[in-house]
């Protein structure tokens, strides 16, 4: 790319920062404070009207940017969470495909003193409330990003801008808005994706690969009714003991490690040396970027990682499966907790799956795996068993390599630096599988202690802003190229 085809780096910071301190954080402020949880944690979305409320918000302020030829619609197809569809026109054949979503988790327990989900605290660098990162930001960094070129007179390729509104529910509607708008779209060349992470917030992150996920309830029940545990505890099997030997199937009670063949992969060597490079830039990092109460931690009491245990911790949370537990129904409160043998317990299991593993086959052997000669002769069933697939990005084309490198040595002052995540984002494998000779610039700003999803969230405001000046100037490569 010439110098003339280049943003000013010194310009394009200027702007940034006018736009995010004068524009964007207001906005964002506003939109921390609607409760807009995604379907699957309020069912009645519709009729409380916050995730109509959020996409009024996004969609008034996309509107007033001065951007020639900028159109933004909503659309909603019936009994379906709405999407923000965007349109920017631009030089040469080629499309280019911003994604964001505007849904956001529940509320979680265990804010600080100070600081709540909806409502916008901002403490030196840190911008506190649900979805700030997770990622409501997205649709104004994206069009802040076109802005930019527009302003510094340089020319892009014509961008279109989805913001969906289920993404934190799987995405379930989106494969039919995709098809109903496929014309719209058209067939992208880049796809840029801001809901990613990032190892720190020091230099730009590209996430090369995503695992999937496979959700379902586990229930054990032994008695129709709660009996007198003096009676029953000695002669009928605890629920709890049955529900823990099943667990101890599927996963390593004290490795953690995910016992079932069906859901590991061979590591790829290029994914591999990228877990070595990531391990070999953060260091303590790969730890510190966790709540930890005082003496918790990987390994030993005690006992720091390094050297290659910290690959290994990279390796972990993406390209290998983990099994978590994330909710418990059968028992009480325990201020309600009697001398009581209760009759069922039930647990939700999320089980991480690396990319490459199919789903469905994988929650086959999971279902299997439990529910196979049930101990005691208990009543054992596993539900649900909902799957996503993971996703790897196809080998990056070295203009995209390029841009990336020098994008983030403009505005970072370091290289940029490439690794998977551990999360799942449903849209990456449904645009990888529609568009295979797409490249992918997967990023975001959920860092160390950002905790997305749990109490504390909080977007890295500097970051957002040099992170939306390297959106940009890859984009002006993508023309380039």
């Amino acid at each position: 790319m010439s110098t003339s085809q280049k943003l000013d780096t010194g310009k394009a910071t200027d702007f940034a920062e006018r736009v995010w301190e004068g524009e964007i954080l207001p906005a964002l402020a506003e939109y921390i404070r609607i409760p807009n949880k995604s379907q699957s944690f309020d069912p009645q979305w519709h009729e409380h009207g916050h995730m109509e409320r959020a996409v009024a918000l996004v969609e008034a302020w996309c509107r007033k940017q001065p951007i020639p030829g900028l159109t933004v619609e909503v659309h909603r197809l019936a009994g379906r969470a709405p999407v923000i569809l965007m349109e920017i026109p631009g030089d040469g054949p080629d499309t280019v495909l911003l994604y964001g979503h505007l849904d956001k988790q529940p509320e979680m327990t265990g804010w600080h003193e100070g600081l709540s989900p909806w409502e916008p605290v901002r403490r030196g660098d840190r911008l506190y409330g649900r979805g700030g990162a997770d990622d409501g930001y997205s649709a104004f960094a994206s069009l802040a990003a076109l802005r930019l070129l527009h302003e510094a007179g340089l020319p892009h390729a014509r961008a279109v801008i989805l913001i969906e509104s289920g993404e934190e529910s799987g995405s379930p509607d989106l494969a039919t808005y995709i098809e109903a708008l496929a014309a719209r779209i058209g067939t992208p060349t880049l796809v840029v994706c801001l809901d990613s992470g990032c190892g720190n917030y020091d230099q730009l992150w590209s996430t090369t690969s995503l695992r999937g996920l496979i959700g379902g309830t586990l229930r054990v029940d032994v008695l129709t009714e709660g009996v007198h545990s003096g009676s029953a505890s000695g002669v009928v099997p605890s629920s709890f003991r049955v529900l823990r030997q099943l667990l101890s199937r599927i996963e390593d009670e004290d490795t953690g490690k995910v016992l079932l063949d069906a859901l590991h992969v061979e590591i790829p060597a290029e994914r591999r040396a990228q877990a070595e490079a990531a391990a070999e830039a953060l260091r303590t990092e790969v730890l510190e970027t966790f709540p930890w109460v005082p003496g918790a931690g990987p390994g030993a009491r005690g006992h720091r990682p390094h050297g290659k245990e910290v690959v290994e911790l990279v390796l972990n949370r993406t390209w290998r499966p983990a099994l978590s537990v994330t909710g418990a129904d059968g028992m009480p409160a325990l201020g309600n907790a009697g001398n009581v043998l209760r009759p069922f317990t039930s647990v939700k299991l999320s089980m991480r799956i690396p990319p490459r593993v199919d789903p469905r086959a994988a929650a086959h052997a999971l279902k299997e795996a439990l529910e196979r000669d049930p101990p005691h002769g208990a009543r054992v069933a596993f539900h649900g068993g909902s799957g996503g697939s993971g996703w790897d990005a196809p080998p990056i084309a070295p203009w995209l390599e390029a841009a990336s490198d020098e994008a983030s040595r403009a505005f970072f002052g370091r290289p940029a630096m490439s690794m998977g995540e551990g999360g799942t984002i449903p849209f990456m494998a449904m645009l990888g599988e529609k568009f295979p000779d797409a490249q992918f610039l997967i990023t975001g700003l959920l860092g160390p202690q950002s905790n997305a999803h749990g109490p504390n969230e909080f977007l890295h405001i500097p970051a957002a802003k040099k992170l939306t000046c390297c959106v940009a100037s890859v984009l002006a490569a993508h023309r380039a190229r």
